[in-house]
C-alpha cells in the first residue's frame, strides 16, 4: 500500500473540519490513547440512527491492533 502525497493534502482540510466541528471526539481518543490501550482492551461502538435504531459491535485489541495504532498516530501527528 503507498501513500499519494496529493490525496493526503486533500485530505487535510476536510481533516481540520471534522476536528473542529467534534473536538470532544478527538479529546477522548487522545485520553484514551494515552491511559487505556492496551492488549486485551475491548472498545465498544454504538450508533443510534434517527429514527431510534441502534447497531453495536466491539473489538478486542491485539498487538496488531495496536501497532496499527502507533502508525496511525504518527502518520496524524
Amino acid at each position: 500500500m503507498s501513500l499519494n502525497p496529493m490525496s493526503l493534502m486533500k485530505l487535510k482540510p476536510l481533516w481540520e473540519c471534522f476536528t473542529n466541528a467534534h473536538p470532544k471526539f478527538f479529546k477522548f481518543w487522545k485520553a484514551v490513547y494515552k491511559t487505556s490501550l492496551a492488549e486485551g482492551t475491548v472498545i465498544e461502538f454504538k450508533v443510534t440512527a434517527p429514527d431510534g435504531r441502534e447497531l453495536a459491535s466491539n473489538i478486542k485489541l491485539t498487538k496488531d491492533d495496536l501497532d496499527f495504532a502507533a502508525l496511525l498516530k504518527e502518520l496524524l501527528s
